[in-house]
């Protein structure tokens, strides 16, 4: 017994010798992105370029040891460059207006206006981190252990997601990679902003359609969908095809995080009625791949339930259920469920799959795309059974008690807390 004992303790302390030595070392929190070509940052005229070669972040590079016990993930494609067009927001679409900077804890962002008035994000494609490494991890040296998970996302995820959703009839916010150097619009956020890499995309939010729908009133985040649906009640409610339809297609493409405040709503008006079309938005989870030792550890669903990774089969669906899916879905009919499930079955076949994937970088295709399409082939199999599943959870789990993620700050009828559709209870 006592052999047992120390046999236990021995290769407890190998493992976490192991786990310290993969995760120490790395002292840089964040990175803006490496300049490939034409050359050195601070040296280079950019009016004079319309493109460069960059390569997204050099902050996951791994080894043998770093790749068992923290995963290969999306390393590579960090490290991989690739020729993206320079923008200069004086001329862009007519011409940008910086209307504020956006909150997020990783994604630093920049909302502009351009001379229509449609609204555009840009959102950083290097994650800063930071503000989630503790202060005893920075003092044994373990921050890496924080910033190394981004590498679980990959850095174009959301433009191959939009592709995809093309082809499944999902809205989305048509991403595209930009550089953006330093320029004079930036103005004071020029030191912060300027010189890095971005995605480029329409905002949730908006006075001006730039969407495919006819008789659009506006788009709303989710926050003024409800304070709309207090002051008009009973006129406005739910497309539940359109947004259940995106909840499988997220299912499909392993984006498990989605939570109210990525989400927008057309509001399209018919004969005075008003009814509020899904709009998703911030794909940089999709196609989510944990690997190596300590993630799968810590995405067990004991661990952190709501943290899943992108496998070919859904191995624990109630972390994929949010809030947001009981506040919109819940009493919604199963067939509703069941034809949205056929109808993504017939609409993303094997090749029409392969092929969205393919309008990717080549690069991005070769080191993962066959693996990311086997994925979503087997999800799609398997999609009808997941439907039943998510519908299940939904129906089982109580009405809200708390306001969605967002709407804390907002004074809502009791009712409108509950549920969408609970405005007079």
């Amino acid at each position: 017994m006592k052999r047992i004992i120390w046999l236990v303790i021995i290769l407890l302390i190998v493992f976490l010798g192991l786990v310290y030595l993969s995760v120490s070392g790395q002292k840089e929190e964040f990175d803006t992105a490496v300049i490939i070509e034409p050359g050195d940052v601070d040296g280079i005229d950019f009016t004079l370029h319309d493109s460069v070669t960059v390569a997204a972040s050099s902050l996951y590079k791994g080894n043998l040891l770093k790749e068992t016990m923290q995963g290969k993930n999306y390393r590579e494609a960090w490290e991989t460059p690739v020729t993206i067009p320079v923008v200069f927001l004086d001329t862009l679409f007519g011409g940008m207006t910086i209307v504020k900077e956006g909150g997020g804890t990783q994604t630093h962002s920049l909302r502009m206006e351009d001379a229509r008035g449609i609204l555009y994000s840009l959102r950083s494609i290097n994650k800063d981190p930071q503000s989630h490494v503790p202060e005893f991890a920075r003092t044994l040296g373990l921050q890496n252990i924080v910033i190394d998970g981004i590498s679980a996302q990959h850095p174009y995820g959301a433009v191959a997601a939009a592709a995809l959703a093309d082809v499944a009839g999902v809205l989305h916010t048509h991403p595209r990679p930009v550089f953006v150097p330093k320029q004079k619009l930036l103005g004071e956020y020029n030191e912060k902003y300027g010189n890095r890499l971005y995605l480029l995309e329409f905002e949730t939010e908006g006075v001006v359609n730039w969407t495919p729908y006819q008789n659009v009133k506006e788009i709303l985040d989710t926050d003024d969908l409800q304070e709309l649906k207090a002051e008009v009640g009973d006129r406005l409610s739910i497309d539940r095809h359109s947004l259940i339809r995106a909840r499988l297609f997220d299912l499909l493409i392993g984006d498990w995080d989605r939570h109210a405040k990525q989400w927008g709503w057309v509001i399209q008006e018919v004969d005075g009625q008003l009814t509020a079309i899904s709009l998703p938005g911030d794909r940089d989870n999709a196609f989510f791949k944990l690997e190596g030792v300590i993630p799968t550890i810590i995405s067990h669903r004991s661990v952190e339930p709501l943290v899943r990774p992108f496998e070919k089969e859904i191995d624990y669906m109630p972390g994929l259920v949010y809030p947001v899916d009981v506040y919109f879905l819940k009493n919604t009919p199963v067939d509703i469920y069941e034809t949205e499930a056929a109808f993504l079955q017939q609409a993303l076949t094997n090749e029409k799959i392969t092929a969205a994937l393919k309008m990717w970088n080549e690069d991005f295709y070769r080191q993962d795309g066959k693996e990311i399409a086997a994925k979503i082939i087997q999800r799609r199999e398997n999609l009808m059974e997941y439907a039943m599943a998510f519908r299940k959870i939904v129906e089982e789990r109580d009405w809200l008690k708390e306001p969605l993620k967002g709407s804390e700050d907002i004074d809502l009828p009791p009712g409108l807390i509950k549920c969408f559709e609970c405005l007079e209870q």
